[in-house]
């Protein structure tokens, strides 16, 4: 059986749903996707990352912005103060290089995101690391994804 073809069909749909449920909390198709990119970039996920870059594009995000999310703490002005909070969090919960989430991040997303959008923007990273996982440890290549 090829790895590709491992993924159970319930485990997808439920995986498919709380992803749906996450980004409706959020409000803005185009924040959700920049944080679906910043985890897969760090997951080094192939497939996802190809996936949202074509979603964030097909959202109006730019080329400039897509292309400095990898280093999105130099990038100046180029995101706002609410959009370097979401990729800050969305490191530190797919990273968690201390064990935990520091509070002075956590602080800073909670000053920008009300409690909801928060637990959904918290949902919304760990639903992508599990895809991220999910496909890098099947091998998924880029380019299948059809929406």
């Amino acid at each position: 059986m090829s790895r590709t073809q491992t993924l159970d069909r319930e485990v997808g749909r439920a995986m498919s749903a709380l992803s749906a449920a996450a980004k409706r909390g959020l409000g803005d198709p185009a924040l959700a996707e920049l944080v679906m990119i910043r985890a897969s970039q760090l997951n080094h996920c192939a497939f996802c990352l190809d996936m949202h870059l074509r979603a964030a594009r097909g959202n109006g995000e730019s080329e400039e912005r897509i292309a400095l999310l990898d280093a999105w703490a130099e990038a100046g002005d180029r995101y706002s103060e609410r959009e370097r909070a979401a990729p800050a969090l969305t490191e530190a919960v797919t990273v968690l290089t201390d064990r935990f989430v520091p509070d002075e991040v956590y602080d800073t997303a909670a000053r920008h995101f009300d409690q909801g959008e928060l637990a959904r923007l918290i949902g919304l990273v760990a639903v992508v690391n599990g895809w991220n996982r999910l496909m890098v440890s099947r091998r998924v290549p880029p380019g299948g994804y059809r929406p």
